[in-house]
């Protein structure tokens, strides 16, 4: 994937990921930061402001988003 600019976009991964590609990658694009799924690189990214990118890597580091923080909902099936 190639920016509007023509430059091409330097995605990057955690080196945690696994070896098996799946994982998310996020870039710098223009003044966005782009996050995509490794298992589909073709599909838009999601765009973030760098505002928006940095509460949410607060909330990250805070543990925000532990799953072990969480009690799971009731399921919900009316339609």
């Amino acid at each position: 994937m190639a920016a509007a600019s023509g430059k091409r976009i330097d995605w990057r991964r955690s080196t945690l990921s696994g070896v098996n590609g799946e994982c998310v990658e996020v870039a710098l694009v223009g003044n966005a930061v782009a996050v995509r799924d490794s298992k589909h690189p073709s599909r838009s990214p999601l765009l973030f402001t760098p505002g928006e990118w940095t509460a949410f890597l607060a909330g990250v580091r805070a543990g925000e988003f532990d799953l072990s923080n969480w009690e799971p909902a009731e399921p919900d099936y009316r339609e």
